[in-house]
């Protein structure tokens, strides 16, 4: 968990109210928190990471007054035109594609303040920013910013200024090779064509991020009074969200924000947008999960302390928190209102006595049988790559996607074999045979809530200078025979297997699985040196078949 540093002071004025110490370290573990230690004017403190927004003195005691009861319900946050704009050029769509900026004016800056603003920005970068993979946050004074702010993508020789704390001017791949916040993040920008920053009506650049601020437009001095503030990144909405958390603790700090309008390729929009998002309280889900018999004024009050509104039946979620989804997570904040320590042990009227799943110690005979005939268990990720999916498996199939995803390893594996055979391309230096399997989950369309059907798959994968279609099937017969059971073969046509040497796999006339010999095509796609065989069985399927048996 991200620890944090608070200045005791600046943060009990920001409260309202000074707590003994023994009650303020009581009520900080008691919000959710999870204090390390308060000596002398500091205090240290973990925050989980579902709560971005308290990475902060402003943002902890904003939470931390509400929770205690002196500054209670939703905080609200004017938003003033600043009449800015900042152009978004669709160059930068292929490498980074949006941002979300706001301007904060009359800010009053000291050493104190500015150390507040570099933990907000390191805090973020680290956890909701996931290393400023996800989000990447530039703050920069005001008066030396010229508007309208272009925010677009060149060829990295046509880049260069002054990066902070550099003694000279360097072009882009200069500051990724020589510059320290280069070397530590540079490899977010690798492979790109181009790399993105911001730059002013006077032609002068701001940043470009993720990497680095201009040491001229992008340092932040005791001097600052406003400060124009960007987020860039891969989805707008989480941009925004980061900026509220920013922009909201600026004003808590004594400062006006002002929204700028975003001229985007495919319309305007206007950050920050610091309007509530509403949910329906479903206060029986609530009171079922905690035990309660709260009623819709108890719960109110009881959200009102963790900083929610409340109006016609809906809550009103403060726009700086990324972390409400579901009603579970106003069942958490409700709890935590309501005090832990206020929660009465009961033992259960009813005993139980746990048991293994039966399918789970089905896996385990399973996986006991293929290493008793000598074959090497491997595990691999759900995601993987279009290309292995498709290109490689010779295959003209739509996997499943995923929405908003940053990097290559975007889709969810539809089959156990594209993964092994991955293994097996990347394992070449070690002897053969290489017999390997494995038990795992695939995700196909189907008709759920989610549009996604999960199943539990086995793969078995031969590999050496002699295998071929007969030694599969011979794995493939012990291993139903040890479970009771009776396969078919029946021959078929699939494209990425030789054809006479591939075939349905049927229990009880219900098919179950595929087996075969690859086409020397996939092998090749895969940089293979030796023929493959194999067989992919659905196992939530030879489960029921096995246990009627």
């Amino acid at each position: 968990m991200p620890s944090i540093t608070l200045n005791k002071k600046v943060f009990e004025q920001l409260v309202g109210k000074v707590l003994p110490l023994e009650e303020l370290k009581d009520r900080i573990s008691m919000l959710g928190t999870d204090l390390e230690d308060i000596k002398d004017n500091e205090i240290h403190v973990e925050v989980f990471p579902n709560r971005p927004d308290m990475l902060s003195e402003q943002g902890f005691a904003r939470a931390f007054s509400s929770f205690i009861g002196v500054k209670t319900g939703l905080r609200k946050y004017e938003v003033k035109e600043s009449g800015q704009k900042v152009i978004i050029d669709p160059s930068v769509k292929v490498v980074r594609p949006y941002t979300a900026c706001s301007i904060v004016k009359g800010l009053h800056f000291d050493q104190e303040k500015i150390e507040q603003v570099i933990q907000i920005q390191e805090k973020l970068h680290v956890t909701y920013g996931r290393n400023r993979k996800k989000a990447a946050i530039g703050i920069y004074p005001l008066e030396k910013i010229t508007f309208p702010i272009t925010y677009k993508a060149e060829t990295p020789a046509k880049i260069k200024f002054k990066p902070l704390e550099a003694n000279k001017e360097m072009t882009a791949l200069e500051i990724l090779e020589e510059h320290k916040a280069g070397k530590e993040y540079g490899h977010l920008l690798q492979g790109k064509e181009k790399y993105p920053f911001f730059i002013d009506n006077k032609k002068e650049i701001l940043s470009m991020p993720p990497i680095i601020n201009s040491h001229e437009t992008g340092r932040v001095t005791d001097e600052t009074r406003d400060v124009f503030v960007e987020c860039s990144g891969f989805d707008f909405e989480v941009l925004n969200t980061c900026l509220n958390m920013i922009v909201t603790a600026l004003a808590d700090m004594g400062g006006e924000i002002y929204s700028i309008k975003l001229e985007y390729p495919d319309g305007v929009r206007t950050t920050p947008n610091l309007t509530p998002t509403k949910m329906k309280l479903d206060l029986s889900y609530v009171n079922k999960r905690l035990g309660l018999m709260l009623s819709e004024k108890d719960a109110v009050k009881l959200l009102e302390k963790m900083g929610y509104g409340f109006e016609k039946g809906q809550v009103l979620i403060p726009a700086y928190r990324a972390d409400i989804l579901h009603q579970v997570d106003f069942v958490e904040d409700i709890a935590i209102a309501y005090g832990y320590e206020n929660f009465h042990e009961e033992i259960p009227n009813v005993a139980t006595i746990g048991e293994e799943d039966a399918f789970e110690k089905f896996i385990r005979k399973v996986r006991e049988l293929l290493v008793g005939m000598q074959l090497l268990e491997v595990k691999n990720f759900h995601l993987t790559t279009k290309e292995d999916l498709t290109t490689k498996m010779d295959l003209t199939i739509n996997p499943i996607p995923l929405k908003n995803a940053i990097g290559d390893h975007n889709h969810l594996r539809n089959a156990l074999m594209p993964s092994l055979m991955k293994n097996l391309s990347e394992n070449q230096h070690h002897e053969y045979p290489q017999n390997i399997f494995e038990i795992g989950r695939i995700f196909v369309p189907g008709n759920t809530e989610t549009g996604v059907l999960e199943a539990e798959h086995l793969n078995v994968m031969l590999c050496h200078d002699k295998t071929d279609f007969t030694e599969i099937r011979q794995v493939l017969e012990a291993l139903t025979r040890a479970l009771g059971l009776t396969c078919a073969i029946t021959e078929s046509e699939y494209p990425n297997f030789i054809t006479g040497r591939v075939g349905d796999i049927t229990i009880q006339g219900k098919k179950i699985g595929i087996i075969g010999e690859l086409h020397p095509q996939v092998i090749t796609n895969w940089q293979l040196m030796m023929p493959v065989v194999c067989f992919e069985l659905n196992l939530g399927e030879v489960f029921k078949l096995a246990w009627k048996n």
